[in-house]
């Protein structure tokens, strides 16, 4: 092969983070030549609506999915936060990014030191904003929805008094002085996959052009926090987060479920084994499942070994 397709969304962050995909099977693939193609999806159209109402996170992998199907891609550059839980057998993850940033921040409007409350925080995940409350009880919010720089534009026009962004995508578009706070994954606990890049592509096909592109405790990291939401039945609508960690010889997950039919809060920890991140992913949502069976009039802050 020495042409390679990269499908991507059209914002201007999925092309930088796309070509951070191209640059490095350029580098070590000196024969290779590597074309983007850039594409607008449904969730990037439609933006006058919360994502859960019009289709959830699958809205933004539809057309490149697609592409990809059709041959007109070789293979897609994800956010991984933004890729759905489930996915076609015959288009799957072959690729994780190391880690960037995984925390969430807080941007200001231009100019401005103190969040005015008397304006709503944009924010269109619940996730956030259940998190973002315990912090500011006084918060209120409202849908903001569009590409890092249609947000950045209605927040300094003062539509908002804040929003909250994940840093990695500020901090790759050379955006990093717009952060006024960095939330502690302790206060905030990120998406599944937050700041990780997910390289998808076509069963049975020939990717060695892609060999030592990923990164080891990246995937271990993602397979467990994707296990953890799969389990749970999350999507886009389901306030649920997720984060692991390599501590020592051991995988550390912290994570977050709304129980949706009782209104509780669940979140605590678990140490697993390296070797079996998806185990560790699922047993937890298991116990947090348990918890909101058999305590469904209390919320919980648990630890497990």
């Amino acid at each position: 092969m020495n042409r390679v397709v990269i499908g991507s969304r059209a914002s201007r962050l999925a092309v930088v983070q796309s070509e951070m995909v191209r640059d490095y099977i350029e580098r070590v693939n000196p024969g290779i030549q590597v074309e983007i193609l850039t594409m607008k999806t449904t969730g990037d159209r439609i933006l006058d609506q919360a994502l859960e109402k019009i289709g959830g996170k699958g809205l933004f992998v539809k057309e490149l999915d697609l592409a990809l199907a059709e041959k007109r891609s070789d293979i897609s550059v994800h956010s991984l936060k933004d890729v759905p839980m489930e996915l076609p057998a015959e288009l799957p993850l072959i690729g994780f990014s190391k880690r960037e940033d995984p925390r969430d921040v807080l941007v200001l409007p231009e100019g401005k030191t103190e969040i005015d409350f008397s304006k709503p925080v944009g924010c269109s995940s619940r996730r956030r904003m259940i998190q973002f409350k315990k912090l500011y009880p006084q918060a209120t919010f409202q849908t903001i929805r569009g590409n890092v720089q249609t947000r950045l534009r209605k927040l300094d026009e003062g539509q908002y008094g804040a929003t909250i962004f994940a840093a990695a995508g500020l901090k790759r578009l050379g955006l990093e002085h717009r952060i006024s706070r960095y939330f502690s994954t302790e206060e905030m606990i990120p998406a599944a996959g937050q700041a990780i890049l997910a390289v998808q592509g076509r069963m049975g096909e020939d990717y060695t052009f892609l060999a030592g592109y990923s990164d080891p405790e990246a995937e271990v990291c993602a397979l467990a926090e994707r296990a953890f939401v799969r389990r749970l039945g999350g999507d886009c609508s389901t306030p649920v987060a997720a984060y692991a960690q390599k501590n020592g010889g051991k995988l550390l997950l912290h994570a977050m479920f709304l129980d949706e039919s009782s209104g509780k809060l669940h979140q605590g920890r678990i140490e697993g084994n390296l070797q079996e991140p998806e185990e560790t992913g699922r047993k937890l949502a298991e116990r947090f499942l348990d918890e909101a069976k058999n305590a469904p009039g209390e919320g919980m802050e648990t630890e497990y070994e």
